[in-house]
């Protein structure tokens, strides 16, 4: 068996068209959406990211208002560009891109961002309309791999989803949007992380598999049952190298699996300019 491929570079190229004509409606309005992002500090992986954001903006139409700050700002500094933004009528929504330097409390910052405006709909009160399914800004990696999913027609509803690490950004809320009875979700949904004994034996129970744990190779060809789909959202790297939570070989058992470099990365990019522009619609 060779699994299909879950191309996110080719679903999130059709988001960005669908972003890129509400934009020329909302512009028509008199309109110009815009995306925000605070950079604190020079982390390369950081800046690269926030960097793809800005181009990822530009290609739709939407307005990129950034902020750089150095990595000796003080908490005053950085909580000020928030409530800025909190208040600037251009920027309808905006991310603050983690990591946070070590002396910064990014609890604080996060929570300072105003809800309407939170890119990543990672704020607790977008998280809580998430727990008590009520419409509301979903996170965008588990938008995202929803949205994959459903493109590439893998049964989800009714089937078993196993949910490899309960981090924020990732793991908590994907299960969350799994487990809603929403188009594309409403599946039965286990969490596992590293720290389960046998852990192969949940993973091999699951019709989906979702490994985010960031550990490079967790899921090898013999966890997974024969035929599931695989996405592999959990990142590390070895020097400049990528590497997935998925050994490539799973290709071999898998049904369906989310290649190396392509698959949810581009999915989450993606929402986050459709979170931007559903932001400006709103305030519009």
């Amino acid at each position: 068996m060779t699994a299909h491929l879950l191309d996110g570079e080719r679903v999130a190229a059709q988001v960005r068209a669908g972003v890129a004509q509400r934009v020329k409606e909302l512009v028509a309005r008199g309109v110009r959406p815009g995306l925000g992002t605070v950079l604190v500090g020079d982390e390369p992986a950081s800046a690269r990211y926030v960097s793809m954001k800005i181009s990822d903006s530009a290609e739709v139409g939407i307005a990129s208002i950034h902020e750089h700050l150095p990595a000796t700002a003080t908490q005053k500094e950085v909580e000020g560009v928030v409530a800025r933004f909190n208040v600037d009528p251009d920027v309808h929504a905006y991310i603050v891109q983690l990591p946070l330097p070590a002396h910064i409390d990014a609890q604080r910052v996060l929570l300072a961002v105003d809800p309407a405006k939170d890119a990543d709909g990672l704020h607790p009160v977008n998280l809580g309309h998430l727990v008590a399914n009520h419409p509301g800004i979903l996170p965008c990696t588990p938008m995202g791999i929803v949205e994959l999913l459903a493109a590439y027609g893998v049964p989800v509803e009714g089937r078993h989803a196993v949910v490899i690490g309960r981090g924020l950004t990732i793991g908590r809320p994907l299960a969350l949007l799994l487990a809603s009875k929403r188009p594309g979700c409403n599946a039965a949904v286990t969490v596992v992380h590293t720290g389960v004994e046998d852990l192969a034996e949940f993973v091999r129970t699951g019709d989906v598999v979702v490994a985010a744990a960031g550990h490079a190779g967790l899921v090898t060809p013999d966890m997974v049952k024969p035929g599931a789909a695989v996405v592999g959202a959990g990142i590390s790297f070895e020097g400049r190298r990528l590497l997935s939570d998925v050994e490539e070989s799973v290709a071999e058992i898998a049904g369906w699996i989310t290649p190396r470099i392509g698959g949810v990365g581009p999915m989450t990019r993606a929402m986050l300019l459709r979170n931007a522009v559903s932001a400006a619609e709103k305030s519009a």
